[in-house]
């Protein structure tokens, strides 16, 4: 194989194997996957144009029965320190959110053993009985496959009848690494990646948008990585025509502070900003059929990010007003709404607003004060 060849045929859109994936990854210059990336950037999204969004990333339950060895977030069925979220603080958290500009929900939780398609159905009509112009951007394909589960159902009939409740969108949550040596080792109790993807397909026939993700830098090797790529990829070539599929795709490094897989010394978070901007210019590369790629500020920080702008990423990600589950592991950046526009512009790039569809939306004339006021975040 020869570097160059393989760059061109990228940049032609062709769809490279996972083997020559990894040979690129392995040996072709930073400076080079980067050049490639943007030029395919630019394809998809042409210009000068970053978006970013104002959304929550709110939980319905820390109960979860997956036992993720990467996740400091969730407790077990009884523990003292176990919740399911009330009305009453749906309400708190959504109007809050309005008030800071945002008008989406990102909403996900845990694998509740008690928590059926009818709680679901039941708490997305109240939200949108209360806020009628929310975005529920909610659950995700081991969410879904685990309500499937407990009702004896199909991932089409529990999509459907939470679409007909109010959801909006689909995240890409809980992908890992969708290869079933990896997710027996670090999430065996979340469904496997055959369903993962299968929850996806039933989306896309739903004309659901969806969103992608990667977790990487745990146990995984560079050709599961790669294998990753490959099936989202196909996912995304099987789509119906007039459906967006996957909208997005967003890697981010594990984060290890206080996990298992630390704790076991299984898994090192040692990614480096060299290998991330790396891993953004090889979604470009791997995934010619998918819009927009997220650089995750959240786990990298905002040099890094800057980077990845040129790099392939056309997306900054969201303010996040609250995020409970990736911070828990040791994310520690955060960002304003100024912040992150600010940054975009030292990057050399053009920030907008938009929503989970990827339409630009107005600033609000009073939400940046508001956002300022409301916290001091600030990114190294």
């Amino acid at each position: 194989m020869e570097i160059h060849d393989l760059l061109q045929r990228a940049l032609r859109r062709e769809f490279l194997s996972a083997g020559e994936g990894v040979f690129l990854f392995e040996q072709a210059p930073t400076a080079e996957l980067m050049i490639v990336g943007n030029a395919l950037r630019q394809h998809h999204v042409p210009g000068q144009t970053v978006t970013w969004i104002i959304d929550r990333n709110a939980n319905t339950t820390n109960v979860c029965v997956a036992n993720c060895k990467f996740c400091n977030f969730y407790r077990r069925p009884g523990h003292e320190e176990a919740y399911v979220t009330s009305i009453e603080e749906y309400k708190q958290k959504i109007g809050e959110t309005f008030r800071l500009g945002g008008e989406q929900l990102l909403l996900q939780g845990g694998h509740h053993p008690d928590l059926g398609l009818d709680y679901y159905v039941n708490l997305f009509r109240e939200l949108k009985r209360l806020f009628p112009r929310l975005k529920l951007h909610a659950l995700g394909p081991p969410e879904i496959a685990h309500i499937t589960k407990l009702e004896k159902s199909t991932h089409t009939e529990v999509l459907r009848a939470l679409m007909d409740a109010g959801l909006d969108s689909l995240p890409g949550a809980g992908a890992e690494i969708l290869d079933d040596r990896v997710r027996r080792l670090i999430s065996k109790g979340k469904c496997g990646g055959d369903e993962w993807l299968a929850v996806m397909e039933a989306a896309h026939q739903l004309r659901l948008t969806t969103s992608a993700t990667m977790m990487f830098g745990h146990i995984e090797t560079n050709l599961e990585r790669m294998e990753h790529f490959v099936r989202l990829r196909d996912v995304q070539a099987k789509k119906p025509a007039d459906a967006k599929g996957f909208l997005a795709f967003i890697p981010w490094p594990f984060q290890d502070e206080g996990t298992l897989l630390r704790r076991l010394k299984r898994a090192r978070n040692t990614c480096t900003g060299d290998e991330y901007v790396r891993m953004i210019a090889m979604s470009r590369i791997m995934l010619p059929n998918v819009v927009n790629i997220q650089a995750s500020w959240l786990t990298v920080g905002k040099q890094v990010a800057q980077v990845c702008l040129h790099a392939g990423a056309n997306d900054w990600g969201s303010i996040m007003i609250e995020e409970n589950v990736v911070s828990a592991a040791g994310a520690p950046f955060r960002f304003t709404a100024d912040g992150i526009q600010q940054a975009i512009r030292e990057a050399g790039f053009e920030p907008r607003l938009r929503d989970q569809q990827y339409h630009f939306r107005e600033l609000p004339a009073d939400m940046e004060q508001q956002a300022l006021d409301r916290t001091a975040m600030v990114v190294d």
